[in-house]
């Protein structure tokens, strides 16, 4: 037994009782390549360990979490044929996700990655950073808290060290935490500073649109002297929705009690009488702006299913069964 600490191509760095080696796939994976999913940053594989060279990754174990988004294979949105599942890091506890207190700070992207992150199996943590550039954090995070009830949102300074002892309840030896974010938004800093030592290179930003550069260019495993257990990620330029369903639910778990309100069962929420998610918007009760974003995750999420490779396999197993 083994677990995934770095990915290079198709070279893979694990750490088992042996301490950190070098493996290799064992031959099924490529010969089965278009059914047999690829190891990831996090996961639990078996292997046959070679002292004297690159050991041998014989499977997967089972999966407790993942966190995933789709995967164009190089197209565009309007010219892809089928999307694929992309899982970008595996095995986790907690996953934190950073938005930096400047120019950063997006709502609606982190409504996406919570949606995301609720379906993951998860405990989702939104991570405000840099909040010595921000005259009222608190602000913020009653903006973020506001997105859905099944998350917990901090505001930091990795720098001051402000805010940063919330952070203890999740550090706990054995646990696995996930970084998830936009380049610049203080991920590896973040990392330096649990860790109490640098341990993670760090760039600067641009002062005119806080965008910075990719510090991190893969995912990489790294376990503390406190045995807390870190992912880092790159920054995530595009997170699309896959297969996503409860996750966006639950987001927006207000916006599905109110179609059991509405009058009718078939309601398309846009100019039916006795709509009552329209009502609520009417009272200002729902924004528009919440509602907006919950159609745009959902239309988005269902093109996908509707694009996957998986969704298309399914009807052409269900056409067998049929004796079609």
């Amino acid at each position: 037994m083994a677990r995934v600490s770095e990915v290079q191509r198709e070279l893979f760095k694990v750490i088992c009782k042996y301490g950190e080696t070098n493996a290799k796939l064992k031959g099924t994976f490529y010969k089965y390549k278009n059914n047999k999913e690829y190891p990831v940053v996090g996961d639990y594989v078996l292997m046959q360990y070679n002292e004297n060279g690159n050991s041998l990754i014989e499977e997967i174990c089972e999966r407790k979490s993942i966190f995933s988004r789709t995967d164009f294979s190089g197209h565009g949105a309007g010219y892809v044929k089928t999307v694929k599942e992309q899982v970008i890091v595996a095995n986790f506890d907690y996953i934190f996700i950073l938005s930096s207190l400047n120019h950063d700070f997006n709502l609606n992207r982190i409504t996406r990655y919570i949606s995301v992150a609720l379906q993951s199996g998860g405990k989702p943590i939104v991570i405000l950073t840099k909040a010595d550039e921000c005259h009222n954090p608190d602000t913020y995070v009653t903006q973020v808290k506001s997105i859905s009830k099944q998350i917990d949102v901090f505001a930091i300074s990795a720098k001051t060290g402000y805010g940063m002892k919330q952070l203890d309840i999740y550090m706990e030896a054995g646990k696995t935490i996930v970084f998830i974010g936009s380049s610049g938004v203080g991920k590896s800093t973040l990392v330096n500073a649990i860790a109490g030592k640098e341990i993670m290179m760090v760039n600067d930003i641009r002062e005119n649109d806080s965008k910075g550069r990719h510090t991190t260019t893969h995912r990489q495993l790294i376990e503390l002297t406190s045995g807390v257990i870190i992912i880092d990620t790159p920054g995530i330029r595009e997170l699309g929705m896959w297969d996503a369903e409860n996750g966006i639910n639950h987001t927006f778990s207000d916006i599905i009690e109110l179609f059991d309100k509405c009058k009718y069962r078939n309601c398309s929420h846009s100019k039916e009488t006795g709509c009552a998610v329209n009502q609520a918007i009417e009272n200002n009760i729902l924004s528009i702006e919440r509602w907006k974003t919950y159609c745009q995750l959902s239309n988005e999420n269902q093109w996908g299913k509707n694009k996957s490779i998986y969704t298309k396999k399914g009807k052409l197993e269900n056409k067998i069964k049929r004796g079609k």
